[in-house]
């Protein structure tokens, strides 16, 4: 889950620079193949459900035969009382099958004024106990680091309050 946590990181940035303008992000499925290339697959479906149905099919059955592999949508969580929008991370390691990840990036929409990137929520770690999750944080902001653009973004719309 480390290699993927790292994947996801680089992924989560790219769809944070796509949100900043104000775009709705299409879903998308990033790996890694056999030559642990980064490949990015955007999933555009009649509508956002089939996308996103279509990428949790695509992450779970693996027909691109990744070695990792992240599903990125928008959505919104509950934080508190209030619902948020954020970037959806579903991560798979395909090493370790039965291992599920998920994590979400709350931000604040630019129609709402300021642009903002709030503390990501880890939702899911299942079947996970074999890896560190402190460890998989840390990467995924390394990855979330490598990405030239997406981190800039990332970085300068940081808000932690919540």
């Amino acid at each position: 889950m480390i290699t993927a946590s790292r994947l996801a990181g680089f992924f989560a940035a790219h769809a944070i620079w796509s949100v900043s303008d104000g775009e709705t992000l299409v879903p998308m499925l990033g790996y890694t193949d056999e030559d642990d290339k980064r490949v990015l697959n955007r999933l555009a479906a009649p509508d956002l459900g089939a996308s996103v149905a279509q990428g949790k099919q695509q992450l779970a059955s693996n027909p691109m035969n990744a070695n990792d592999a992240v599903l990125l949508y928008d959505g919104r969580i509950t934080l508190g009382d209030a619902k948020v929008d954020a970037i959806v991370v579903e991560m798979r390691a395909y090493f370790s099958p039965q291992s599920e990840a998920v994590l979400a990036i709350p931000y604040t929409p630019k129609a709402g004024g300021a642009f903002r990137v709030h503390k990501p929520k880890l939702l899911v770690w299942k079947g996970c106990e074999d890896f560190d999750v402190n460890q998989a944080l840390q990467v995924f902001f390394d990855g979330v680091g490598s990405h030239e653009k997406g981190s800039k973004v990332w970085n300068e719309a940081l808000d932690e309050s919540i």
